[in-house]
């Protein structure tokens, strides 16, 4: 399509122009615009008139052309004609369509205007539009934040929040809805601050209130490993495994194939995403250090909380002392977890290890206030149960328990002390209650089990015995063995699961042990040693031997079964020296009553020193004293050892030696009549009849110096003394004679008048050779003044040589 003419000044050239056109298209694209612009500038009337010359001067040019050529003139005026009558027609039609252009110029431009009008209006619209989607987009926004919150989606809520206050608003900035909403978002990070820290307490609610759960669980899991622990022990028969204990490092790597998340499990679920959510959030609101101090202060009372102000132990399961530890447990197994979950600085050592402290601080002193109201051992080895398990739970978990074996050193303390109450007691009713007589063992069960508790081995004859048969010691001894074992056992039961303080149970044991033994055994059958009946003292005695050698086993015993490694030597018992000082006191105490009732035999001999009758038999208590030596080989030293009973029954008559011999020599005495002698003499020779009976040289040899010493006073009464004075028959006849109670008796016999035949055979006694029926000669000649002055001047030349 060409393009619009331009305006022309000159209407004329304009139409002229047009005119010129080349086709009826142009001519009409042409006309149209000029017509446009005369009619908007107002040009329309010289516009007729550029035409109406421009007609004007087509006719003078059609009129000079038709001079030229008439015809051609004519026909072109007629075509002139019909020009002129078209171009009237034409500017009829055109002065109507000005008129129609006009009419529709001005609707066109009302028409234009209103579409200006609305595309402004639609613009406004359209922005409005937009500025609407973009707030209520803001306000989606701000209203899913709330969502998120009601949701329980608190960082998704605060992501939403943050994409809001960053994004989103600043596209709005410019309308009041974004003021508004920015004021806001300190409040609604307030809000989903406060909403994270309400689902976090109450996530740390329900974890204070699964701690004690989470702590049995964490207790249960310990146990098992123990009892994996025991059955490796007993399956691998290892001294290498044996010898690890639990949470050493063989005991990890041999268990770690059995996996077990404490927090974790079938039993319990920690979920720690709250914390996170909320350590998250804080962080992104940069509240991390203010977070961080409020929940240390939370857990630290719930701490507080957890810890009751009092502690009994009196119930027989205690499920006191159990929920203490397992609650304790179960929080510190949470902090632990806390620490290793989050960011490094959130919960560090130093924080962690102060509540766990704080808290075994607190149970310390809780079980150490309730510890006087335990009395009973076996309670006391169920509270070091719990707490040695709580030890081992905790120490998995790398906490410190120094505390707490201090702790158990304490009670095991206390656990010693009550043992030791309880075998004292068993021990004084054992000897209050024992018969003090050799133990009848009645089949061979019976006998099986006293040998298996007893340090006893059997002499040869009881190798195979024959039922019912005798044990030498009372039944106290094999009594006292089974409780001596069961003290052991239950001491070293203490360091059964946990106790590192070794030595201290071995020197514990030794100690207390020996005290027992000492005070309660040795002690005890000492004050019996006061008893008048020889046949208890004679079974105190007995028992007190087997007590000694039970002390030598015992002693080789605890070396073997000493639990410290350390500890190296042999182990030595006071109890040892203390039953044989014992057993000393024993043997003297059986002398001291058999020497009495010796003494109140002869005591009963009421010899007539002056008398003249000759008896025929020995005197009744001689005959009861030699009845009463033998009931005591037949029956009451029969239990005592073969060497110890003739060392008895060797000093008991050594004593009746004495006490025979003191007799004479009695300062009361001043005169001694033959026929005393006589019978003096037939109640020793009694005696060494009966002795010689025993068969015993070493018991005869003890009666020596009373043989001789009767057989001196029988020569004195023949008025044969003088030979006690020659040296070359004293030291034959008289050697164990003291010469000072001899030149004694020498001075109170009297020559007896007439032959003796009893003195014969009492001379027989001392001399050893056979005197017959003979008389005894008189000797001394001149009367008794003139021997007592010539004993007297002999005894004191004796005397003299004696001295040399």
């Amino acid at each position: 399509m060409p393009g619009l003419i331009e305006p022309y000044d000159d209407l004329t050239g304009a139409v002229q122009q047009i005119i010129l056109s080349s086709s009826d298209t142009d001519y009409l694209d042409q006309l149209i615009p000029l017509l446009k612009n005369a009619k908007t500038q107002s040009h329309v009337q010289p516009l007729v008139q550029a035409l109406n010359q421009i007609s004007t001067e087509r006719e003078a040019e059609i009129e000079r052309i038709c001079n030229t050529n008439h015809q051609e003139f004519i026909s072109s005026v007629s075509q002139l004609q019909s020009v002129r009558e078209g171009t009237v027609s034409l500017t009829s039609e055109i002065l109507e369509l000005s008129r129609s252009i006009e009419a529709t110029t001005e609707k066109l431009a009302e028409q234009k205007k209103a579409l200006v009008d609305s595309r402004s209006v639609r613009q406004n619209i359209d922005d409005t539009t937009q500025a609407l989607k973009d707030c209520l987009e803001v306000l989606r926004l701000a209203n899913q934040v709330h969502d998120l919150l009601n949701k329980k989606s608190h960082y998704a809520a605060l992501r939403a929040l943050d994409e809001l206050q960053n994004v989103h608003l600043r596209e709005v900035t410019r309308y009041r809805i974004a003021e508004m909403i920015e004021r806001s978002v300190p409040a609604t990070q307030h809000l989903i601050a406060e909403a994270v820290k309400t689902d976090l307490n109450t996530w740390l609610y329900r974890i204070r209130e699964t701690s004690q759960f989470l702590g049995e669980v964490a207790f249960y899991h310990t146990e098992m490993r123990r009892t994996r622990q025991k059955e490796r022990w007993a399956a691998e028969q290892d001294s290498f495994l044996a010898a690890s204990k639990l949470n050493s490092a063989i005991e990890l790597v041999a268990d770690e194939q059995e996996e077990f998340d404490v927090l974790n499990n079938e039993e319990v679920q920690v979920d720690f995403s709250p914390l996170f959510e909320c350590l998250h959030i804080h962080e992104a609101l940069g509240q991390t250090d203010a977070f961080r101090a409020e929940y240390a202060t939370t857990r630290r009372r719930q701490k507080e909380l957890l810890v009751p102000s009092t502690l009994t132990l009196d119930d027989d399961d205690l499920a006191g002392l159990s929920s203490l530890l397992e609650g304790i447990a179960g929080f510190a197994i949470v902090e632990q977890a806390t620490m290793h979950k989050t960011p490094e600085n959130f919960r560090t050592r130093a924080d962690v290890d102060e509540l766990w402290d704080s808290m075994v601080q607190s149970a310390i002193t809780l079980i150490s206030a309730a510890l006087p109201s335990v009395t009973n051992d076996e309670k006391l080895l169920k509270v070091k149960g719990v707490i040695a398990l709580f030890v081992q739970t905790m120490d998995s978990w790398s906490y410190s328990v120094s505390a707490l074996d201090s702790l158990l050193l304490t009670i095991f303390s206390k656990y010693s002390d009550l043992l030791k109450t309880r075998y004292s007691d068993d021990f004084a009713e054992i000897i209050a209650g024992d018969d003090y007589m050799p133990m009848p063992i009645t089949n061979a069960e019976e006998f099986a089990k006293v040998l298996s508790v007893s340090w006893y081995t059997p002499p040869p004859e009881l190798q195979d015995p024959v039922y019912p048969c005798i044990l030498p010691f009372s039944q106290m001894y094999p009594m006292i063995c089974i409780d001596i074992r069961n003290f052991i056992n239950q001491i070293y039961l203490f360091s059964d699961d946990h106790f590192s303080h070794t030595a201290v149970i071995d020197s514990t044991l030794r100690t207390a042990l020996d005290d027992l033994l000492v005070t309660k055994v040795a002690n005890s059958l000492s004050s019996r040693l006061s008893s008048q009946y020889p046949g208890q003292i004679v079974q105190i005695l007995t028992n007190l031997e087997h007590f000694e050698t039970a002390c030598n086993e015992l002693e080789s015993l605890l070396v073997s079964a000493r639990s410290s490694a350390s500890a190296a030597g042999p182990i030595t018992l006071s109890a040892t020296a203390a039953f044989r000082a014992t057993s000393k006191q024993a043997e003297i105490r059986i002398f001291e009553l058999v020497n009495s009732k010796i003494d109140d035999l002869i005591e009963t001999a009421e010899y007539d020193w002056l008398s003249t009758y000759i008896p025929d038999i020995a005197s009744p208590y001689m005959s009861e004293l030699t009845r009463y030596l033998g009931n005591i080989m037949s029956s009451v030293l029969i239990g005592l050892p073969e060497t110890l009973k003739e060392q008895m029954y060797v000093a008991s008559l050594a004593h009746v030696s004495s006490a025979l011999l003191s007799l004479p020599l009695d300062p009361s005495v001043t005169t001694i009549s033959s026929q005393a002698v006589t019978a003096y003499a037939l109640d020793v020779a009694h005696l060494v009849n009966f002795v010689t009976s025993l068969d015993d040289d070493a018991a005869l040899a003890d009666l020596e110096e009373l043989r001789q010493t009767t057989a001196l006073m029988q020569l004195a009464a023949q008025g044969k003394g003088d030979e006690f004075f020659d040296s070359s028959v004293s030291g034959i006849k008289f050697g164990t004679v003291d010469k000072l109670k001899g030149a004694e008796l020498l001075e109170k016999v009297k020559i007896g008048p007439g032959s003796r035949p009893a003195l014969a055979s009492l001379n027989t006694l001392g001399s050893g050779g056979s005197g017959g029926g003979r008389e005894s000669p008189t000797v001394f000649g001149g009367g008794a003044g003139k021997f007592t002055t010539g004993l007297g001047e002999r005894f004191g030349k004796f005397a003299g040589r004696d001295r040399s």
